[in-house]
């Protein structure tokens, strides 16, 4: 095809400037782009499907700055190659690959050479330096798109692609071991599919939600949590360590005020709505208790959980919309109304 309709994130005033207008109940539009033409090293994508990810609300809102408008988001993208670059030796016409955050980076760097992509200066994120998948077509250099295993939909594949990456990433950042108690702060799309992970190596798993978020308090007992409860709320034992899914500050402090000494908590989030409360040393952080963050994810990540994903059998919650109720599905992402992890599909 030579258009195609994708959602564009609106904005007035010149390329580069912060997005000047508050949360609306409809803040993507529908625009006609050509279709992309992958590079020597490109792949041209087909899209079926494209996951929903809190990232979408920053950038919506002005906590993530694109660097140029329009921009096309979607981050957890499924397809088929539609086409290849001239250069291309991973992939064929046909194959079903998804793409992650990660869209490029310099490949030369200590980082890059050291598998750490995530950390490159010239680190290029999808749907955000890069046109994503609220789209019928997108492109990715071979190397950052990622053969998608067999017995999973498009629909659930997607949510692996971030979701299911950044949490298992999470995780290993955790230092968690079999038969250690982990808290996951927040149970939406990434704690969902990370608890079903944690529980496959043995861990015992302690799950806090916001105040009243029954449906969530209920997907996390019905994927094994042993013991959930509100964040603030003090659990049975203490955590060895804990994650926080969650884009505000406050459960960080909890997260830190339930760790048994030498414990970590790992912050499983680019952006936070507002910031984490003044910490006490003596309170939240003696006793070699730590705080580390989560900063996108390297290309090691997504190839090694994929497969993993399937070996588990892991089966993401997801919510599906047509790619018209972007907007709809948006809302019920910041409102904390999303069951499990909400998807778009793009094509049939």
């Amino acid at each position: 095809m030579a258009l195609q309709e994708i959602c564009e994130i609106p904005v007035e005033g010149e390329p580069r400037k912060r997005p000047q207008f508050p949360y609306k109940s409809a803040p993507l539009d529908f625009i006609q782009l050509p279709t992309p033409v992958p590079d020597q090293k490109e792949i041209l994508i087909r899209v079926s499907a494209c996951g929903i990810c809190h990232t979408e609300l920053d950038e919506i809102e002005g906590r993530l700055l694109p660097p140029k408008f329009p921009l096309v988001p979607g981050h957890e993208i499924v397809g088929r190659v539609e086409s290849c670059g001239p250069e291309v030796t991973r992939f064929h016409a046909g194959d079903r690959v998804g793409v992650a955050w990660i869209h490029s980076s310099c490949g030369q760097c200590e980082f890059c050479r050291g598998g750490n992509e995530n950390l490159c200066d010239q680190f290029k994120a999808t749907g955000l330096d890069a046109n994503g998948g609220y789209a019928e077509y997108t492109v990715v250099p071979e190397d950052f798109a990622y053969p998608i295993p067999p017995g999973f939909s498009d629909a659930h594949a997607a949510p692996l692609l971030c979701a299911g990456v950044i949490g298992f990433r999470a995780l290993r950042l955790s230092g968690v071991k079999a038969g250690d108690i982990l808290g996951l702060y927040g149970f939406g799309a990434s704690a969902h599919i990370a608890i079903q992970v944690a529980l496959h190596w043995g861990c015992k798993v302690f799950v806090f939600t916001r105040e009243g978020q029954k449906d969530h308090q209920a997907l996390a007992k019905k994927l094994g949590a042993e013991w959930v409860g509100a964040t603030g709320e003090a659990p049975p034992r203490k955590l060895r360590s804990a994650i926080d899914f969650t884009p505000v500050g406050e459960p960080v402090k909890e997260a830190l005020k339930a760790l048994q000494k030498g414990g970590r908590v790992v912050i499983n989030a680019i952006r936070k709505i507002n910031p984490i409360p003044e910490l006490d040393y003596a309170k939240h952080l003696w006793h070699e208790r730590e705080i580390k963050s989560v900063a996108n994810v390297a290309r090691q990540d997504a190839l090694e959980f994929l497969p993993l994903a399937a070996r588990i059998g892991i089966k993401p919650e997801v919510q599906e919309f047509p790619l018209k109720d972007a907007n709809r599905a948006l809302v019920l992402l910041k409102e904390g109304k999303m069951h499990g992890a909400g998807v778009l599909r793009i094509a049939p």
